[in-house]
């Protein structure tokens, strides 16, 4: 039997529109998996519709490096995802890899993922009025996991970059419980990403725009983003906008502090919700290089801006 109602919803929500998508880049494409030649490690926390009862919460944790003891060209990465929503709990394990080709005076990149999917429904928080014996519904709390393959292509230019992903290639469907009566469908959902940097006169600033859109053939969702960054000698900071049609509009702040990186963003709703139960999310990362087959190995410093 299918959860009618709860799926529904959880459905239309599955995947996590963190607002820092574009730092979160190897998350939403595997393709960008090392590309920077830098070990990064990010975290990410995103408290959704604040002030409602089960209101979603997402946690995120990835790293990415370059295999130097292959190539360069070889780049890899982990990363753990917990999300809330309601009575549902999902959580993605994943390992992923990408090759990195010099072509037209950029760089091509393609990337896969094996993921390991679980979710799980708290079925004693169900307040069942009409019918309490509704075998739709569990009593008790059920789980399940399945595979799943995430896959994705990418071109950096000079000054943008442009890729294109798809999450859940294989559309897995989770049976929950001993009995798998429930099960939960998972649809494939398509991405394409895209980012310009527009320089000014002035060397220490820079404008950095981004653009993400995704859909699994039924809902969409796009989001638009830039942001004024200040290259100064102490440090990178940067603030911003994001508005995404329909949906909402966000501010960004954060930077660059001693390798450090922060960032933190309020998305205010546009729809009936609210502008007060928004969203706060906050991200924190590091970025060192550790390639031990290069002179002055010693010497670590962050060069990415958030």
């Amino acid at each position: 039997m299918l959860f009618i109602g709860l799926c529904n919803t959880a459905k239309a929500q599955y995947d996590v529109a963190f607002n820092h998508y574009w730092t979160l880049q190897p998350f939403y494409n595997p393709a960008a998996s090392g590309l920077d030649g830098m070990l990064n490690v990010q975290g990410a926390y995103s408290m959704q519709m604040l002030g409602y009862t089960h209101a979603p919460a997402t946690m995120l944790a990835t790293a990415d490096t370059p295999l130097w003891f292959f190539s360069p060209a070889h780049g890899a990465g982990a990363g753990f995802l917990n999300d809330r929503i309601g009575l549902f709990e999902h959580k993605k394990f994943f390992i992923q890899y990408a090759y990195h080709q010099k072509l037209w005076g950029g760089r091509l990149s393609v990337g896969f993922r094996a993921a390991m999917l679980s979710e799980s429904f708290d079925g004693t928080g169900v307040d069942l009025v009409e019918d309490a014996n509704d075998p739709a519904f569990p009593t008790s709390e059920v789980d399940g996991t399945t595979f799943d393959l995430d896959g994705g292509i990418r071109y950096d230019g000079r000054g943008w970059y442009a890729g294109f992903s798809v999450m859940h290639g294989l559309a897995p469907r989770v049976e929950l419980g001993d009995t798998k009566a429930n099960y939960f469908d998972i649809p494939q959902t398509f991405y394409l990403t895209g980012g310009y940097n527009i320089r000014f006169k002035n060397p220490l600033l820079l404008m950095q725009t981004s653009a993400i859109a995704r859909t699994d053939l039924m809902r969409w969702r796009a989001d638009v983003t830039a942001r004024l960054c200040y290259n100064g000698p102490k440090g990178r900071t940067y603030c911003g906008i994001g508005f995404s049609p329909t949906n909402s509009v966000s501010v960004l702040i954060g930077g660059d502090f001693h390798g450090l990186q922060l960032g933190y963003c309020y998305e205010a709703y546009t729809g009936g919700v609210g502008a007060l139960q928004g969203t706060h999310e906050i991200t924190v990362g590091y970025q060192v290089d550790l390639n031990l087959f290069k002179k002055g190995r010693n010497r670590h410093q962050s060069v990415r801006i958030l």
